[in-house]
């Protein structure tokens, strides 16, 4: 203390924000320093960023003011705290497009009080410190020369540059990889990583701007080189409507998993018999979530790395499962009993081209029959049948369930199960919504038998991410009894996918896959060529197994190795393996991501019609020649 009460005010400022961010850094986040050089640079990345920013009041005034400099210093605080919250529950790092879909986040509520520790109060220790030191003894100010203001300046840019040349020295692919927000926050620190993501934010909107033709054919060519290849399924369901059931946070180990004897998912395990059932397809959403998983079903494309596309780029051209399906003369409708415009799907459905969105207006909702997050899934789906009922046929129909979401939360007569005995209480909760949300599916199923929309429908059910966090995930490992490994917490992002079609004999299936292969999938039992349909995915009957299903932040997993946090693992002994193995597997991913981003960002499938009657021409010239005639 007598050491703060001799030091210049910006210098304790900086010093005491560096402390708190380095050890926020190294406890809050799970950054996984994996030796001494990656400890150097988790301590010394963020100095440059705290020293610019807690700058800011000093550069342009003769005195510096505690009273200004505690007013940054709050601003850090904040900005490390609401980093803290969201990487608690969703592994990530806030980004500025988040930031203006924050109420689709869900905003204050049970979610954020979850997410809160009373150890938190420590982020205002350093404040409290500065305030007692510094505010009410010098509250005039000290006086500042120009030579410690430079002095100050050039110490500040000197460790920006340091920390942004050592990073591009030890990961060469640092920024062209920003979407890898845990390598970018560990190499450059967290508030240049904010600087830079404002920056990236800035910028976005000129890459639709200057985007042209020329930009789409890459993407176009690399899209198209991936032949679907051919199975015994393809028309399987040829003509038939299609239902298909987003399960809220629904994750695969809850299927043929007991808990006190009782099966948490029976319905669907029983459904499973009689159907195509994938149990390896991974979660591949980012920060958009359940929208993410609607984005990549509908579209082929990968999710945002930042942000939603649903509230973010919802004037883009689409070549949709909607728009294809209209082709085949298909009515589409989206079932969801939230408000129309959350996560902007009023608009977004639109641009997909469905052509009715029942929410909630369309639904009789109260306190009664709601939780959380809006209307139970049992009388949402009661409800919704005599919507489905009046569809034309054939009908392509999402339903969006709510019921399974964090911090899941249900009432005691609406519990068909017990909660779990492990240590952590979300995971406990967790298995009683879960077990409700499969009884809604059961009611579900049963109600369409009774109204004659089962035997020509086919069914696709999917989890459309992941509902226990990184945060509680040490819950789940308790429940399945398995060791705390970075691969069995990579396995955990698997989600069930189950696709049911009526008179067709059920198989299970252990080829890997991504929630992007669903649509693909989709179109394969329909009959529906992938031609000119522009997708990432592959169908999943014969998806090549050595092609990685690659997530938002650059890992993978694939047939013989996986990739998470910077480390390669043998896919059969799961131990870690040499990082030349997952090289070129890296190159894939980084590829596909980067393709998809382009087309996203620079609304690249507005060009492509273009492209494909260019390419239609020069593999049948006689076109050219018809059209002149």
């Amino acid at each position: 203390m007598k050491l703060f009460k001799k030091l210049p005010s910006i210098w304790a400022a900086v010093i005491l924000i560096w402390i708190k961010t380095a050890a926020v850094s190294f406890i809050g986040f799970n950054l996984h320093p994996e030796n001494w050089t990656d400890i150097l640079f988790m301590l010394l990345s963020p100095i440059g960023a705290i020293m610019v920013i807690l700058g800011i009041p000093y550069y342009f005034k003769r005195k510096a003011k505690p009273g200004a400099i505690f007013a940054a210093m709050a601003v850090l605080t904040g900005i490390l705290f609401g980093d803290l919250l969201y990487y608690r529950f969703y592994t990530d790092f806030v980004t500025v497009p988040i930031l203006f879909q924050f109420k689709n986040v869900g905003g204050i509520g049970p979610s954020t009080f979850e997410l809160i520790s009373p150890w938190d109060l420590l982020l205002l220790a350093d404040l409290v410190v500065f305030w007692l030191y510094y505010l009410k003894r010098k509250s005039a100010g000290e006086q500042v020369t120009y030579k410690s203001k430079r002095l100050y300046g050039a110490v500040s840019l000197m460790f920006v540059l340091i920390t942004i040349t050592l990073g591009l020295v030890k990961v060469p692919h640092l920024f062209s990889e920003s979407y890898n927000r845990q390598q970018l926050v560990k190499h450059i620190g967290l508030y240049q990583y904010h600087l830079y993501d404002i920056g990236i934010a800035a910028a976005n909107p000129l890459n639709r701007a200057f985007a042209s033709a020329t930009d789409a054919e890459a993407s176009a060519e690399y899209v198209q080189s991936h032949e679907d290849k051919p199975s015994d399924y393809f028309g399987a369901a040829k003509g038939m409507n299609v239902v298909l059931i987003s399960m809220e946070s629904t994750q695969n180990f809850v299927i043929n998993q007991k808990v006190n004897g009782q099966e948490i998912t029976p319905f669907l395990n029983s459904l499973i018999e009689d159907s195509f059932y994938f149990s390896r397809v991974y979660d591949q959403t980012a920060q958009g979530k359940t929208s993410d998983s609607e984005f990549m079903v509908d579209t082929g494309l990968y999710p945002l790395s930042s942000g939603s596309a649903f509230v973010r780029k919802t004037e883009n051209a689409y070549r949709s499962l909607p728009h294809i399906l209209a082709e085949k003369d298909y009515y589409s409708a989206v079932f969801h009993g939230n408000d129309a415009s959350f996560w902007n799907r009023e608009a977004m459905y639109d641009s997909l081209g469905y052509n009715r969105y029942f929410s909630k207006a369309d639904y009789m909702v109260s306190d009664g029959n709601s939780v959380n997050y809006g209307i139970k899934d049992i009388p949402f789906f009661q409800q919704s049948i005599q919507h489905l009922g009046n569809l034309q046929k054939p009908f392509y129909a999402r339903f969006i369930t709510l019921t399974n979401h964090f911090p899941f939360l249900l009432e005691e007569e609406d519990q068909f199960i017990p909660e779990a005995s492990t240590s952590e209480m979300v995971v406990n909760r967790y298995v009683t919504t879960v077990r409700y949300q499969d009884e809604a599916i059961k009611t579900f199923f049963q109600d369409l038998k009774k109204k004659g929309l089962y035997e020509n429908t086919m069914f696709v059910l999917y989890g459309d991410h992941y509902g226990i966090s990184d945060k509680y995930e040490h819950g789940v490992l308790e429940l399945l009894g398995q060791e705390d490994t970075i691969v069995n917490r990579m396995q955990l992002q698997s989600v069930p996918l189950i696709i049911h079609v009526p008179g067709v004999e059920g198989k299970t299936f252990s080829n890997l896959g991504g929630e992007i292969d669903i649509r693909a999938t989709i179109l394969h039992l329909l009959g529906i060529s992938a031609d000119e349909n522009f997708s990432f995915g592959q169908n999943l009957f014969t998806r090549d197994p050595y092609h990685p299903v690659t997530f938002r932040d650059g890992s993978f997993i694939a047939k013989d190795y996986l990739y998470k946090s910077g480390k390669c693992f043998d896919s059969k002994s799961e131990e870690e393996a040499d990082i030349t193995g997952c090289e070129p597997l890296m190159d894939i991913s980084r590829k596909e991501l980067g393709f998809s981003d382009d087309i996203v960002h620079g609304d690249l499938m507005r060009f492509m019609e273009k492209i494909v009657n260019k390419e239609r021409i020069a593999r049948n010239p006689f076109l050219t020649a018809k059209r002149s005639d």
